[in-house]
């Protein structure tokens, strides 16, 4: 009687610790179910959410920080034609994007319209000196008329505006505006900004299809641009870059549309990082984005002018003067990274570092918010030689100029990451301890049960 006792009680534990087993493992898909529904749910701006609370206002500060270059060798320039040499000058940081998105309407397609209002604050303690600080660069209005006018034009506008080649201005005026006597107007690398707006942009909300928010529908009323005459360059693809889908694939690529270049760009996977206690994912901007056609064909349709960008074959640089209103701008990443020798070569004091210089997104991949990120852009005008023009008649070759470099940045607060830990990140990990729990002591009590059973019936 007591050996049949022991005997059931043995085949009891076993059909508990099967029972227990099978409750670990069937919590795995009911869980992970639960997970993804409410990750959904607050991933759809739409108010109420946990994304349009980030979405309508950056919780994050955004910093815009400039480095400048410096000519040194003005005068040999002009007399000899001697090569530039520039000496990086900064950072000079702005908190921009304080504000929240205005006239926000949501639209029967599921999308969400509104405008981005942008503004720039000095930041003394995060720069290198003040906003008058002086600095030697190219004489911007004489770029921005020398592939547009005559030669002759642009020599009688220098000569009666006493201008030359290069300029001696101060950051403020550098980068938001100062009078030009010889175009008798306000010139600025971005002016105007404050007080003004970026958009209308018009965004999916994910309320239909998850996997579509944040991705932009219309930029500016439409559907794709008009810079590059060509379907596949004038595509407008992916989000803003704030965030993306939820439940993000680490193998696929992540598209994103940047104003500031006037094109779609996309990031691959660079591996996982720790980030204030949480795993993000890091992916960043392929060499092959800004790489000559004759390297990636996809680009054919970006190169504005065989003649500049030595028939098509230079790569690291975007001609953007096509949304610029005709000003030859050029936007690379900063020192030419990525860029062709003959960029370098053309000017001296260049050193591109991948790690300072190349462009990143820190993306929690359960959300899809993005954490972190740093946008690091060059901006560069042209000039060249000249028989007519005094100030170039010593210029050998067409130079693309390096004027400053950007570093757009931001990093999630403190408070913002105790929330996500404690809100989801906690949840998902209690969670995956019951289930191994569960799963773990129902395979442990019955293995034992069964080991037991067997023994016993074997004496």
């Amino acid at each position: 009687m007591g050996c049949c006792n022991r005997r059931c009680g043995l085949i009891a534990g076993a059909v508990f610790g099967a029972v227990v087993a099978i409750l670990g493992g069937v919590l795995i898909p009911v869980g992970n179910s639960i997970i993804q529904g409410t990750v959904e749910k607050e991933a759809v701006i739409e108010p109420g959410t946990t994304a349009y609370d980030n979405w309508v206002a950056a919780g994050a500060g955004v910093y815009r920080q400039f480095w400048f270059f410096d000519v040194q060798n003005a005068e040999e320039i002009l007399q000899n034609g001697s090569t530039p040499v520039v000496v990086e000058k900064g950072p000079y940081t702005y908190k921009t994007r304080y504000f929240a998105k205005e006239n926000i309407t949501f639209n029967s397609n599921h999308t969400a319209s509104f405008l981005l209002p942008v503004g720039a604050i000095f930041e003394p303690s995060m720069s290198v000196g003040s906003e008058e600080d002086k600095i030697t660069s190219l004489n911007l209005a004489v770029a921005a008329i020398y592939s547009v006018l005559p030669h002759s034009v642009v020599e009688l506008m220098i000569k009666t505006s006493n201008s030359s080649l290069f300029q001696y201005r101060t950051v403020n005026e550098l980068l938001w505006g100062y009078n030009d006597i010889m175009l008798k107007g306000t010139l600025g690398l971005f002016y105007p900004y404050n007080g003004t707006y970026e958009g209308i942009f018009n965004v999916y909300t994910g309320k239909e299809d998850i996997s579509k928010v944040g991705i932009i529908d219309r930029w500016r009323g439409e559907k794709s641009l008009s810079f590059w005459d060509d379907k596949y360059c004038d595509m407008i693809n992916g989000t803003d870059a704030s965030s993306f889908a939820p439940f993000v694939d680490k193998k696929k690529k992540l598209y994103f549309f940047s104003s500031d270049i006037c094109r779609s760009v996309s990031a691959s996977f660079e591996g996982s990082m720790d980030l204030k206690g949480i795993e993000v994912y890091r992916f960043t901007l392929q060499p092959d984005t800004l790489a000559s056609p004759t390297v990636n064909p996809e680009n054919s349709c970006f190169c504005r002018n065989p003649k500049t960008t030595k028939n098509c074959t230079l790569a690291g640089v975007l001609d953007i003067s096509s949304c610029q209103n005709g000003r030859p701008i050029f936007i690379s990443l900063p020192h030419f990274l990525h860029g062709s020798p003959y960029l370098r070569d053309a000017v001296k004091g260049l050193n591109p570092i991948e790690e300072h210089h190349v462009t990143f997104m820190d993306v929690e991949p359960t959300t899809g918010f993005t954490l972190r990120f740093a946008k690091r852009i060059q901006v560069n005008m042209m000039y060249g030689p000249s028989n007519v023009i005094t100030v170039l008649k010593k210029v050998k070759d067409y130079t693309i100029f390096p004027l400053v470099w950007m570093n757009e940045t931001a990093l999630l607060d403190d408070k913002t990451a105790e929330m996500i830990k404690e809100e989801l990140l906690s949840r998902i990990e209690m969670l995956a301890i019951v289930w191994k729990a569960l799963l773990g002591s129902g395979v442990a009590i019955f293995a034992l049960c069964s080991i037991a059973y067997c023994m016993g019936k074997r004496k």
